[in-house]
């Protein structure tokens, strides 16, 4: 069984720790992505788990094996990097073979595995082919080649797909996600994509500031995100955060200009007065038949995108965008009004941003 369990972990240079007492378990056979913005720790983490980056604290485990003192080529593991990092001089044939060539496996051995992981990629009629004779997809097959064949437990993806064109990325999400339907192994894939994450992962953990911000399934983080970061970086666009005052006995929030939103969650019970953050998703608003109880905005901006537009404008100090029908005859200066379920509003502690409704 091919568990990842990191307990503790962190990771310093010099006096500069960069990851901070991270905790996670990715099952056997699961699906989990690190995603987060540039910086945040999502690929030293990787490469941690991969053992190409000494852990300051803490342990991690690989089939409940400690790993810490083991070197990459001992933990059973295959990396997939972001530039394929292929010999060019070397044919696809010899390049998914070297590892393997270095371990002494047998020569027919060697074969099989070859002949079954271009039969899944599709690459049997590039065997003989230069990584410069093909195109980046193909390139990233290999690279995803080189990595079955040696059958491991756990297979790291380090954003191997940010080189490639939107269209050939969204097919390689497709294939990286058949590819790990049909093998029996666990798989961890770093990304800044924050979509590639949503449509890849069985797990996400959400990593800002060298910090594990959420852990679990990507439904779980859209719908219930711990704070105001997960719920600005998990969706596209952005979830609009407004401030506010809670009212008495906590059944509203009443925003700057003097706009009532009801809420319905026990913790502002106490909290009459205290400033809160309202969290509202993009496609949760829509356009009022009526100003009375709606969200005024000044359309500063309009993107058309076929299927819906997006409306930009500003709510007090705040910009807020709204997701509307392709339909909707919104245009630039008009003064329009939203309005919301208060099912969908979401609210956070103004001060540390931590999530206060259930």
């Amino acid at each position: 069984m091919a568990e990842v369990i990191i307990q503790d972990a962190t990771k310093s240079y010099g006096n500069t720790q960069v990851i901070h007492g991270l905790n996670c378990t990715i099952d056997h056979g699961e699906f989990a992505v690190i995603v987060g913005p540039s910086g945040c720790g999502k690929s030293t983490l990787l490469r941690m788990i991969a053992g190409l980056e000494r852990v300051t604290g803490g342990t991690i485990s690989i089939g409940g094996e400690v790993m810490n003192e083991r070197e990459p080529k001992d933990r059973n593991i295959a990396m997939v990097f972001q530039n394929y990092a292929l010999y060019p001089h070397m044919t696809v044939r010899a390049n998914m073979s070297y590892g393997l060539r270095i371990a002494k496996l047998p020569k027919p051995e060697i074969e099989r595995r070859v002949q079954e992981a271009a039969r899944i990629l599709q690459l049997a009629d590039f065997l003989d082919r230069r990584p410069g004779q093909l195109s980046g997809g193909q390139r990233q097959r290999v690279a995803m080649g080189r990595a079955i064949v040696r059958d491991p437990a756990v297979f790291l993806f380090d954003e191997p797909l940010s080189n490639l064109d939107a269209k050939l990325r969204v097919q390689m999400r497709i294939e990286i996600r058949r590819l790990h339907n049909s093998l029996d192994t666990t798989s961890v894939y770093v990304t800044h994509d924050q979509v590639e994450a949503m449509t890849l992962a069985d797990r996400l953990i959400v990593m800002n500031g060298g910090n594990a911000e959420q852990i679990g399934t990507p439904l779980e983080v859209y719908e219930h995100p711990a704070t105001t970061f997960v719920a600005g970086f998990i969706g596209s666009p952005p979830m609009n955060f407004v401030t506010g005052q809670v009212g008495n006995g906590g059944t509203s929030v009443t925003l700057h200009d003097g706009l009532q939103v009801a809420v319905s969650d026990d913790t502002l019970a106490a909290m009459a007065g205290q400033t809160v953050t309202l969290g509202v998703r993009p496609e949760h608003l829509q356009l009022a038949a009526s100003p009375e109880g709606a969200m005024p905005m000044t359309v500063d901006l309009v993107e058309a995108l076929g299927a819906d537009i997006l409306a930009y404008g500003q709510v007090g100090q705040e910009q807020v965008i709204a997701r509307l029908p392709h339909d909707a005859a919104v245009k630039i200066g008009d003064r329009i009004h939203l309005s919301f379920a208060a099912s969908q509003v979401h609210l956070f502690d103004a001060t540390s941003g931590a999530r206060l409704s259930p």
